[in-house]
């Protein structure tokens, strides 16, 4: 599986990548980053990763506006929407998320739902 993990906190990045590569039911064989939403789609651009797991507030204001540009680039990928704001869930599964985590939640619950939406 391939997943490219798009946050502009580099903290956040070393930390969830980390978790996905010993997050043996994943099967994450590669973990791409991505620090803001122009790297964001100029790599989506070039590859095609199974999942984007994007931090909400990357997009900025006209977030629920963008996502649907993200998925054109890569009509396959399932989309997991990030944010330590649970109240924006529903903002971004209206805009076309295919799950929405709170980063408040415990890292098992992201692996469930990545390995879920496979």
């Amino acid at each position: 599986m391939h997943i490219l993990l798009a946050d502009d906190q580099p903290e956040v990045r070393s930390a969830l990548k980390l978790l996905l590569q010993l997050a043996q039911e994943l099967k994450a064989n590669r973990v791409s980053e991505a620090e803001d939403v122009e790297n964001v789609i100029e790599y989506l651009q070039v590859e095609q990763p199974d999942v984007l797991l994007l931090d909400w507030g990357l997009l900025g204001a006209h977030a629920a506006a963008q996502l649907p540009g993200l998925r054109s680039l890569a009509p396959a990928m399932k989309v997991i929407v990030i944010s330590g704001k649970p109240e924006v869930g529903r903002a971004a599964m209206n805009a076309g998320a295919d799950a929405f985590v709170s980063k408040v939640e415990p890292p098992e619950h992201l692996v469930g739902v990545i390995r879920d939406l496979r």
